[in-house]
């Protein structure tokens, strides 16, 4: 699979190299530009290439994920997102990202923001509830799924959610499907009991 890249922090250049040993092709972007990228993707090797943001967008066939922090999700170009899988890994932080009523008063999660913006997208929030550390040292692609660590999964367009849950069992987690993005999503938020919690998939029964 093709898997664009849009942001090259902790969360971006670490997801990158989990797909990058799982088989896949990923293109990494930043709004510094390709040159800034150069030591990740020597890093990474072959499999990975440094891109622009559009050209990262346009990479992803059909996966796209977006690994930066929640208010630039208004730079992704939405017209070129038609049809892609948008993964949303972003969590809304009002002291960093700003005042946004409808977020802070539970009227929409974040990932619907997201949606509205790109609206022809099919958003799957994922991967946004454990620290970067946790998914670096993690990952068990050989073990039973019981003793795997699970990774959340929203969205609201099925196929997108499948595709999504796939990539997550291939790094060496184990996907769990919360709902739709609003409900889903509010059981993925920084308040919610899993978050950044290393939860077993055997073990998630503590966590009700």
């Amino acid at each position: 699979m093709r898997i664009g890249i849009v942001g090259s922090g902790e969360i971006g250049a670490t997801v990158a190299g989990l797909f990058v040993r799982a088989g896949h092709e990923v293109a990494v972007s930043n709004t510094r530009g390709p040159a800034s990228l150069a030591a990740l993707v020597s890093e990474l090797g072959p499999r990975a290439r440094a891109a622009t943001v559009e050209d990262a967008v346009a990479f992803g066939d059909p996966v796209v994920v977006l690994a930066i922090p929640f208010n630039g999700y208004r730079t992704l170009p939405a017209d070129l997102l038609t049809g892609k899988v948008l993964v949303d890994t972003t969590n809304y932080v009002p002291g960093r990202d700003g005042a946004d009523e409808a977020l802070q008063s539970g009227a929409l999660t974040s990932s619907e923001r997201i949606a509205e913006h790109a609206k022809s997208a099919r958003v799957v929030k994922a991967v946004n509830t454990l620290n970067y550390t946790y998914l670096l040292d993690r990952g068990r692609p050989g073990a039973a799924r019981k003793d795997r660590t699970a990774l959340f999964v929203a969205g609201d367009d099925r196929e997108a959610v499948r595709i999504v849950a796939g990539l997550i069992d291939e790094i060496g987690f184990a996907p769990v499907e919360t709902g739709s993005l609003a409900e889903g999503g509010r059981r993925q938020q920084m308040d919610s009991p899993v978050f950044n919690r290393p939860l077993k998939y055997g073990q998630l029964r503590l966590a009700d």
